[in-house]
C-alpha cells in the first residue's frame, strides 16, 4: 500500500497540476499567471515558488488581461494545453470575471484560482470581503458561477482530491470545454493534510473524438444527397478538432463551396478555389451570394452566431435546411437544425465515405474572382493626403506579412474589416469575436506568441480598445516576447459611431470630439507605449507603414506602429443586415427612417424562420 505525503493544500494543488500531461508528453497547464495579494500570496505564493522550475509563474499587470493572455494561448494551442490564473480575493478576483465569460463563450479552457474568504470565518469580515446579508456562504467569487463551466470552493484540503480531477475533466472535454473556477479559501491554502502519494502520479489526459449516432449520420448523408446547392459554414470546432485537412478533402471531393466564421477563419487557406470568404454581417459579396442560394447549410463546428447568419436573414432561399455538425448537442440543435452530434473530423470522414463519388455542380467561381478584384481596389493606398481607411491599413499589413504570420484582433472596427477582407493563410488568423472583448488584443497577442514563438504575430487594435487595456505591453517587454501592434487612431470608437449614425442617431459620446470635454483630448500614444519599453513609431501614411512592418518582423521587443485613420468609412464592400433594435418613437427624422428599414428587416427575419 502506498503511503502519504504531508503538504499544504496549496502545495498539493501545484504539485498535482505539474504532473497532468497531454498525449504529447507536455504539461496540460503550461504555467500560472499571478498577481499576489493577501488572499493568495502566503499560501499559493509560497507553493508556486517551490515549483517555479517545473511549473513557471508569470507576473501580469492586470488580472483580466493576464487571463486574456492565457485564453489566447489555449486558443492557439487548439485547446490541447492551457494556463492558470491566480488572484487575491475581492477586486483581484472579480477582475477576471470578464475574461471567464470570454472563455465560456468561446469554449476555451482556463483554470482560475482566486483567493477566497477564510473557511473558518474567524476574522470575518476580512479585507475586501463581500458580505451577503442573507447568505453567509456567498463570497465575491460566486460571480464566477454563471460564466464558468465548473465552479468549486476549496474550503477543506481534502476537497482537492475530487475538485482537481473534475476541473481537468471539464477543460479536456471537447463538448463541455470551458473555464473552471476553484475558489481557494486563504486559510485552507495554508492548512496541511496527508495526501495519498498515488494522487501525484503523472496522468495523461486524452481528448476524446465522439463518434456520430448511426441514425443521425444516415440522415445527414441523405440530406446532403437530396440537396442541389449545399454550402459549408466552417466554425471554430473544425480547428479544435484538427479537422482542417478532413474539411478540405470533403469539400474538394464533393465540390462543395465553403464560407468561414470568425472562429473558423484560417482553417483553410484563402487561396483554395472553393473558399468563398465569410457569410453574414461581415460577409464577402461572393460568400453572401452563395448563402442566399444555398438549399442546405452545413454548419461544421459553428454555433451560428448572429453575425454569421445576418441575424438569420442571410440564408434566405425558401425551404432551405440547416445541417449542424457539432460536438455538443446544445449547439447542434439550434434553430431547429438537423443535428449530427460528433467530432468534426470523424463526422466529415464518415459522411464523405458514405457519399462516395457524389459531386455537386460548380459554384460561381467568377463571383469569387470579382470579389478579390474589388478588395484589391479597397486595399490600394490613398492617392491624396487624406487619412487612410481601415481597409487601406489592412491592405498594407497584408502585403507585408506571409504564411508565417498570424493576424489577431478582438473588438471595434477591425474584426469586421478583417473577417471580410483579410486573406488568411491556414492557421494565420486569431479573432476573439465570441465575446468581442475590448482590451483582449495586447494581452492576446502575447499569449499567441508564447504558444507560437516561430510566428510573426500582428495585433490590429484601435485607439479605443488600446486605451481599455494596454498594460501587458510592459509584461511582454519584461519577458522579451516580441510581436507587432498596428495601432489605428481614429480618435474614438469609430465602429460604434458608424452604427449609431446608421440607426439614425446623432454622433454622440463615441468619437472624442463628440463626447463631453472641457479640454480637447490629446493622447500621445508614442510616449505612452514607449514609456513601457516598447519600440514605437508613428507613421505618416501607408508607405511608411509598409516600411515599418518589414522592420518589426525581426524585432526582439514588442513594436507599436501608430497610424491615424479616417473613422467614417466602413469596409466598402460585402455585409448584410444585422438586427440592432431602432427606437420605435423618436423626434429625429433619421431615426424614424431607420426604424422603417429595421421593421422591414425584422419582417424578413421572421418570414425566413
Amino acid at each position: 500500500m502506498m503511503g502519504t505525503i504531508r503538504l499544504t493544500a496549496a502545495q498539493a494543488m501545484v504539485k498535482w497540476l505539474s504532473v497532468q500531461m497531454t498525449e504529447e508528453g507536455e504539461r496540460f497547464i503550461e504555467g500560472v499567471w499571478a498577481i499576489f495579494g493577501h488572499g493568495n500570496v502566503a499560501g499559493l505564493g509560497e507553493a508556486l515558488h517551490g515549483v517555479k522550475d517545473i511549473l513557471p509563474t508569470w507576473r501580469g499587470h492586470n488580472e483580466q488581461t493576464m487571463a486574456h493572455a492565457a485564453i489566447a494561448y489555449a486558443k492557439t494551442m487548439k485547446r490541447r494545453r492551457a494556463m492558470a490564473v491566480t488572484t487575491s480575493i475581492g477586486p483581484g478576483a472579480t477582475n477576471v470575471v470578464t475574461a471567464a465569460a470570454l472563455a465560456h463563450v468561446n469554449r476555451l479552457p482556463l483554470l482560475i484560482i482566486p483567493g477566497d474568504v477564510f473557511a473558518n470565518r474567524a476574522p470575518d469580515p476580512v479585507l475586501q470581503q463581500i458580505e451577503d446579508f442573507d447568505d453567509a456562504t456567498v463570497s465575491a467569487n460566486d460571480c464566477f458561477r454563471p460564466v464558468v463551466r465548473y465552479f468549486d470552493r476549496i474550503s477543506r484540503p481534502e476537497h482537492l482530491l475530487t475538485a482537481l480531477p473534475r476541473a481537468m475533466r471539464v477543460m479536456t472535454d471537447p463538448a463541455n470545454c470551458g473555464p473552471v473556477c476553484l475558489a481557494f479559501c486563504q486559510d485552507t491554502q495554508a492548512e496541511a493534510y496527508d495526501y495519498p502519494v498515488e494522487f501525484f502520479v503523472p496522468k495523461v489526459w486524452y481528448i476524446r473524438r465522439p463518434e456520430p449516432d448511426q441514425r443521425e449520420l444516415a440522415e445527414a448523408v441523405a440530406a446532403i444527397r437530396a440537396s442541389e446547392r449545399p454550402l459549408i459554414v466552417t466554425g471554430g470546432g473544425v480547428i479544435y478538432s484538427g479537422a482542417e485537412a478532413a474539411l478540405l478533402d470533403f469539400a474538394r471531393r464533393h465540390n462543395i463551396p465553403m464560407v468561414e466564421t470568425q472562429a473558423g477563419k484560417g482553417a483553410v487557406d484563402w487561396e483554395e478555389k472553393l473558399h468563398f470568404g465569410s457569410p453574414g454581417v461581415t460577409g464577402t459579396g461572393c460568400g453572401n451570394q452563395l448563402a442566399a442560394e444555398a438549399d442546405l447549410v452545413i454548419g461544421v463546428g459553428t454555433r451560428f452566431q448572429d453575425f454569421t447568419t445576418g441575424s438569420w436573414t442571410v440564408f434566405s432561399r425558401p425551404g432551405r435546411k440547416v445541417l449542424s455538425i457539432n460536438i455538443h448537442g446544445y449547439d447542434a440543435g439550434k434553430r431547429g437544425a438537423q443535428a449530427l452530434v460528433s467530432d468534426a473530423k470523424v463526422a466529415l470522414e464518415k459522411i464523405s465515405a458514405a457519399l462516395g463519388d457524389h459531386r455537386f455542380a460548380d459554384p460561381d467561381f467568377a463571383a469569387r474572382e470579382a470579389w478579390f478584384a474589388t478588395t484589391d481596389g479597397l486595399f490600394a493606398a490613398p492617392k491624396g493626403n487624406e487619412l487612410p481607411t481601415d481597409a487601406q491599413v489592412i491592405g498594407a499589413v497584408q502585403r507585408n506579412t506571409g504564411k508565417d504570420s498570424v493576424v489577431m484582433c478582438a473588438a471595434g472596427t477591425m474584426p469586421g474589416a478583417l473577417h471580410v477582407l483579410w486573406r488568411a493563410a491556414q492557421g494565420g488568423y486569431h479573432m476573439e469575436y465570441g465575446f468581442s472583448c475590448m482590451g483582449y488584443e495586447i494581452a492576446g497577442a502575447m499569449g499567441i506568441k508564447m504558444a507560437s514563438p516561430g510566428k510573426h504575430v500582428v495585433c490590429m487594435v484601435g485607439d479605443g480598445s488600446y486605451m481599455m487595456a494596454n498594460s501587458e505591453l510592459a509584461t511582454a517587454v519584461m519577458m522579451g516576447i516580441p510581436f507587432t501592434v498596428v495601432l489605428t487612431d481614429n480618435r474614438g470608437y469609430g465602429c460604434i459611431n458608424r452604427l449609431q449614425r446608421a440607426t439614425g442617431g446623432a454622433g454622440f459620446n463615441n468619437l472624442l470630439d463628440d463626447s463631453y470635454h472641457v479640454n480637447p483630448a490629446h493622447i500621445d500614444f508614442v510616449a505612452h507605449a514607449g514609456s513601457m519599453g516598447a519600440q514605437v513609431v508613428k507613421v505618416a501614411g501607408i508607405a511608411e507603414l509598409e516600411a515599418e512592418m518589414v522592420k518589426a518582423k525581426t524585432a526582439s521587443l514588442p513594436t507599436v506602429i501608430l497610424i491615424e485613420t479616417d473613422p467614417m468609412p466602413g469596409t466598402g464592400a460585402g455585409g448584410t443586415w444585422w438586427d440592432v433594435a431602432v427606437p420605435e418613437v423618436s423626434d429625429r427624422a433619421e431615426v424614424r427612417a431607420a426604424r422603417e428599414g429595421y421593421e422591414a428587416g425584422v419582417k424578413r427575419q421572421f418570414l425566413l424562420n
